[in-house]
């Protein structure tokens, strides 16, 4: 019997941002399913930086675009344009890159996934994260756009957009031990819990096994309900 997961034997799966955001969970629960995982800690904020990854990676059957930078607290009055393009350096700016990079050969083989680890702020407004919740919410159009596009070569292109999400980048232990947080996480989060790193993980193994094909250019919360 056929298992999610299980056509991602032998397949080179290439994962952004390692040591950031979700990349740990992500590189060992690709590896638990067979892949072979190019794990890459590095921002890619040089203009050459993804285009280079790939052609060191070679044959790439996914891209997992894990994009990460720590989000400005910022009422929107005093958002400067430092703090606006570093974000969007960090979060938006890499993420073409990437993609025009690994698309000619995926479509030469008429099959490849993208999966971009992006954020439910893109879809419910954050009062005082103006910047980031624009930098995730490109993230979110091009893969709508992109995804329309590619679909016919037989390529997927989706995006997960999660918030409360247990990660080392935005919800540190620290934060979580805060009383303050534990108020806001069960005023609104409906779930009652931050997700499992696991959790996030095995969805988006769902997504880039070939047993999964009908998901096309698709922002998917997946935030306990915060946003949907």
């Amino acid at each position: 019997m056929t298992r999610i997961g299980d056509s991602l034997e032998g397949k080179t799966v290439l994962i952004t941002q390692s040591e950031s955001f979700m990349g740990p969970v992500l590189s060992r629960t690709f590896a638990e399913h067979g892949a072979t995982v190019v794990s890459d800690p590095a921002p890619l904020l040089a203009p050459t930086a993804p285009a280079e990854l790939v052609a060191r990676t070679g044959t790439v059957d996914v891209l997992i675009a894990n994009l990460a930078v720590p989000a400005p607290n910022t009422a929107a009055k005093d958002v400067s344009d430092d703090e606006w393009r570093t974000v969007f350096a960090h979060l938006v700016d890499p993420l073409p890159r990437l993609v025009r990079a690994v698309l000619p050969q995926m479509m030469e083989r008429k099959a490849g996934k993208i999966v971009v680890m992006g954020s439910a702020s893109a879809l419910r407004g954050m009062p005082r994260y103006s910047t980031y919740c624009a930098a995730r919410g490109a993230q979110v159009s091009y893969v709508q756009a992109v995804g329309a596009e590619v679909a016919k070569h037989n390529i997927q292109v989706n995006l997960i957009a999660q918030n409360f999400v247990d990660n080392p980048t935005y919800f540190p232990p620290e934060i979580q031990a805060l009383d303050a947080f534990k108020a806001r996480l069960a005023r609104e989060v409906p779930a009652g819990r931050l997700g499992t790193p696991e959790e996030d993980a095995l969805f988006t193994v769902f997504l880039a096994s070939s047993e999964v094909n009908f998901f096309v250019g698709q922002a998917i919360p997946f935030s306990g309900g915060w946003a949907v």
